[in-house]
C-alpha cells in the first residue's frame, strides 16, 4: 500500500493505492450515506468478494511468505502483512457505509428543484456547452461516468435550485458559471 492522498475535492472522498497500483476509494464518514440501489448493490457485491475471496487470498499469501523465512527482514512477508490489513480496514470501510446507507428512490423525487438522485442538463455560460450529471452520494462519485457527489462544489452550488436558474462554483481552477436546463428522475438499479 502505498499511502492516502488528500482528500478528492471532486468526489468528497480519500483515496489510496495498493501495491499493485490500483486505486481505491474511500468516501470520507458521513452519518447518513446516499447510494442509488444500483450503488448499494454494488458495494454489497464488493463487501462479499473482500470477504470471501480477497481476505483468504492474501492470508494464504501471508502464510506462504511466513513459511519462507520468518518475519525478519522478509519483505514477502510484510508486504502481505501490509495487503491483509488494508483489505480488513476496507471491509470495515464498506460495513459502515453500508450501516449508514440511504437508499435513493428517483422516482419518488419531485423535479421542482435539484436533490440527490436527480439527473440534472447545465449550460455553461461562459463556454456554450451543456453537460448532464446524476447528483449521487460520496460512496458512488464518479465524475468520469457524470456522477458527481452532493458534497462536490458543484453538487453543492445546484442542491435546491430549479430549472432557469444561475449557478457560480468556486474550483481551484477559477469561477464556474452554469445554468440549469432541465431536472429529471431516472431509473435506477
Amino acid at each position: 500500500m502505498e499511502g492516502f492522498s488528500s482528500k478528492s475535492m471532486a468526489t468528497g472522498e480519500y483515496t489510496a493505492s495498493n501495491q499493485y497500483g490500483r486505486e481505491l476509494r474511500f468516501p470520507m464518514a458521513e452519518k447518513e450515506v446516499f447510494l442509488t440501489l444500483a450503488g448499494l448493490q454494488r458495494l454489497q457485491n464488493d463487501l462479499t468478494y473482500l470477504r470471501t475471496v480477497r481476505r483468504k487470498e492474501a492470508a494464504t499469501v501471508m502464510r506462504d511468505a511466513l513459511s519462507t523465512g520468518g518475519t525478519w527482514e522478509n519483505p514477502d512477508y510484510e508486504t502481505s502483512k501490509m495487503e491483509l490489513a488494508f483489505i480488513e480496514s476496507r471491509i470495515q470501510a464498506l460495513e459502515n457505509l453500508l450501516r449508514n446507507a440511504k437508499v435513493i428512490e428517483p422516482r419518488e423525487l419531485d423535479t421542482d428543484e435539484v436533490r440527490v438522485g436527480h439527473r440534472v442538463r447545465l449550460h455553461d455560460i461562459s463556454t456554450g456547452e451543456e453537460m448532464e450529471f446524476m447528483i449521487v452520494g460520496s460512496a458512488e462519485a464518479d465524475p468520469a461516468a457524470s456522477l458527481i457527489s452532493h458534497r462536490s462544489p458543484v453538487g453543492q452550488a445546484i442542491l435546491g435550485r430549479k430549472p432557469g436558474d444561475v449557478v457560480k462554483v468556486e474550483v481551484p481552477a477559477g469561477l464556474l458559471v452554469y445554468k440549469i436546463m432541465t431536472i429529471c428522475t431516472v431509473s435506477v438499479g
